[in-house]
């Protein structure tokens, strides 16, 4: 784990929202609520459904699959990770929910369930922290009983505005060095944040047997006004409490002394302006 991000439950709360302004982390929440709600329409859930929420996290789907239910059917909070389970477990006691869920700890590649047992497997930003999405998507498929529907969201965090996109070089000292490495960290195969897009995630569901899959790529657009130190997060803050973050991905090419003033750089040439950013990302939406 990260030594500035203990566990999932702190990044899911605290570290993924490092460096947004209070208006930036509203209209994050908001955009969440917005997938999830894209997700939940098109698992078309209904009253007995027994729904897997893969990856649960801070229980985003599964909350909302168990309030449509009214917890008539199940509800599965599925995580490999204690805390985020206990996390979600808290939450429901607090509300006095008691009946119409299960929680089950276990990772996406190897689903503690029987063959052929839920009807809805929903997933949120998960298969962009598998590096074998395969094997993953392989196991959706086998828990899912005929007719079953995999539903789910991913980033595709390759094809994102890189920085040295929205740099200038006349400001950026040993630019094209970093911009080099940078292209290569955002290529690499065995990186499972950038190991995939729409075409692959679309031949991992055909080859696991899903009927017609239906992978949608957006591009969503942002503009923002940089402020003073978001730099300093955007590279010090780890994507995931299992990533490395972009600073320490750099020191495996640059003493820190480089990586540094690369990142004063950038801070000192970002902050105060404007910048558009581009961000991809894919719906799933497959039948067993």
């Amino acid at each position: 784990m990260s030594e500035i991000c203990k566990n999932w439950t702190q990044w899911l709360k605290q570290n993924r929202f490092a460096g947004m302004t209070p208006e930036m982390q509203e209209q994050t929440m908001k955009w969440l609520e917005a997938v999830r709600d894209v997700v939940l329409v098109y698992a078309e859930i209904k009253p007995y459904d027994t729904i897997i929420d893969i990856g649960t996290g801070t229980g985003l789907l599964a909350f909302k699959a168990l309030e449509l239910q009214n917890c008539q059917g199940k509800v599965i909070f599925s995580d490999m990770f204690q805390d985020c389970l206990d996390d979600c477990k808290r939450i429901l006691d607090e509300m006095g929910i008691t009946t119409g869920y299960e929680m089950l700890k276990c990772p996406v590649e190897h689903i503690a369930l029987p063959e052929s047992s839920v009807h809805k497997a929903l997933m949120r930003s998960v298969l962009v922290h598998v590096v074998n999405k395969q094997l993953a998507i392989n196991e959706v498929y086998r828990i899912l009983k005929p007719g079953g529907k995999f539903c789910a969201f991913e980033p595709v965090i390759k094809s994102n505005t890189r920085y040295w996109e929205i740099l200038d070089p006349v400001y950026i000292e040993k630019y094209e060095d970093f911009k080099r490495v940078e292209n290569e960290i955002m290529e690499n195969p065995i990186d499972s944040l950038c190991n995939f897009d729409d075409k692959t995630l679309q031949t991992n569901l055909e080859i696991a047997g899903f009927s017609i899959p239906d992978v949608k790529l957006q591009e969503v657009r942002s503009k923002y006004i940089v402020q003073p130190n978001m730099v300093r997060e955007w590279f010090i803050n780890p994507p995931s409490p299992n990533q490395p973050s972009t600073k320490e991905r750099y020191l495996k090419y640059f003493d820190e002394a480089t990586v540094e003033k690369y990142m004063q750089d950038v801070q000192n040439y970002l902050t105060g302006r404007e910048i558009s950013l581009k961000t991809n990302t894919v719906f799933i939406n497959a039948t067993k």
